[in-house]
């Protein structure tokens, strides 16, 4: 089994009414075409609970809601590839005591949608027991209601107790050389033109097709994809692979 932990979000995209997003919620997608036994914990404000959860328990995944005392909010829209993001809330941080029990989870992905979400502590906890992944949004974006900024004022202790890292270009951009981080696996996803695999010294591009899509939500999916093919066996470039496959799949519905 594989589990997913993370924020939920409400996305406001331009003329369009507000929606459900967040790690759990894109994971959730990819986890719909995949039927592995797998757990979603998603985390909200209580006053959210009712509009941002059922969009995320119909894709089938079991789900449990953990309380929250606030939503992060994002407003958002694209130039091709290019995302621009405005912060106008934050939602709440995971201690150590918030996480769940997870006996059965090999493989864990964290996904953070601020730096302040999933601290240190936290990391390492879930690390005495599982594998982690996390997405580097995690690492670098600063957490202030604004126009979505990116620094490199993290811990790097964090780095010690993750499996994987998943980096977006901007934020590859902003965390150096992936070969350098000292963490097993580096997973650098490249939008419409594929994804790069850091891992053991040696590194593959993975290519993938261009779609004319919203691609919102890429990311955790493909972070979703990759451990579900990691926990059955496939080496870094095969578990990539499969990802970028489900990824297509999940953009073109």
């Amino acid at each position: 089994m594989i589990a997913l932990i993370g924020n939920l979000s409400r996305d406001l995209l331009p003329g369009k009414p507000p929606r459900t997003g967040g790690g759990p919620f894109h994971g959730a997608r990819a986890l719909q075409r995949l039927r592995v036994p797998a757990r979603i914990y998603a985390r909200a404000a209580e006053a959210d609970r009712a509009s941002l959860l059922p969009p995320l328990v119909r894709l089938g995944t079991p789900t449990r809601y953990v309380r929250g005392r606030s939503t992060a909010t994002f407003s958002i829209s694209y130039n091709g590839d290019v995302r621009t993001m405005q912060v106008d809330a934050l939602g709440d941080a995971w201690q150590p005591s918030d996480l769940p029990e997870l006996p059965s989870a090999r493989w864990v992905h964290v996904a953070p949608l601020s730096r302040h979400e999933f601290p240190t502590k936290t990391i390492a906890a879930l690390a005495r027991r599982h594998r982690v992944l996390l997405d580097a949004q995690g690492l670098v974006r600063v957490p202030e209601p604004g126009p979505l900024r990116l620094d490199a004022d993290f811990d790097p202790e964090i780095l010690r107790h993750v499996w994987v890292l998943k980096l977006a270009e901007e934020e590859a951009a902003v965390v150096g050389d992936p070969t350098a981080l000292g963490v097993r696996e580096v997973l650098l996803t490249q939008g419409s033109r594929g994804s790069t695999v850091y891992y053991g010294g040696h590194s593959e591009f993975i290519p993938a097709h261009a779609l004319d899509v919203d691609p919102t939500g890429a990311g955790d999916a493909f972070s979703a994809a990759y451990i579900v093919a990691r926990n059955a066996g496939f080496s870094p470039p095969g578990a990539a692979r499969r990802a970028t496959a489900v990824v297509a799949s999940v953009l073109s519905q």
